[in-house]
């Protein structure tokens, strides 16, 4: 069953997270850009066109300053910055999760039923697909795709 979603104005989005306890911070030298942030997460949503809103930066847990990106392991998530690379605990996911829903709600966006269910990773590094995400001109040979470069002489067989 679907249910349409009521679009918000970039004003409308921006009074709704007020109402609802966001921080609100102005990106410097830009205009029409605003940083959120509510349970120590934060993303950063700008006007589209005349009149709607777009999440620009995905939402991130705060390292220090930094807004972190969710990496999935496959054994493990964890909050990646620039700086450092630290496990994902269930509080961290928790926060991350209450706060998407919530930032989908006040933006007016779809909430897809696979993402409620719990957080969802920026990017999957399994220990298998190594550089998977890179293009195949940038991956390195697997081992049964290297060209040998020597080449083995036949045995000529002699007949008695």
């Amino acid at each position: 069953m679907t249910t349409k979603v009521e679009q918000r104005t970039y004003e409308d989005a921006l009074n709704w997270l007020r109402d609802h306890g966001f921080d609100l911070l102005e990106a410097p030298g830009t205009q029409g850009r605003v940083f959120v942030r509510k349970y120590n997460v934060s993303a950063a949503i700008q006007k589209d066109g005349d009149d709607g809103v777009k999440i620009f930066a995905y939402p991130g847990y705060l390292v220090g300053s930094e807004i972190s990106k969710l990496v999935n392991r496959g054994y493990q998530q964890f909050l990646k910055t620039a700086k450092t690379e630290i496990p994902a605990t269930a509080d961290h996911l928790k926060a991350l999760q209450q706060f998407t829903e919530e930032l989908k709600e006040a933006l007016g966006l779809p909430s897809l039923y696979n993402e409620s269910l719990g957080t969802v990773s920026e990017s999957y590094e399994y220990d298998r697909v190594e550089n998977r995400d890179k293009p195949i001109s940038e991956r390195p040979k697997r081992p049964w795709e290297v060209v040998r470069t020597k080449l083995v002489k036949p045995v000529k067989k002699n007949r008695v």
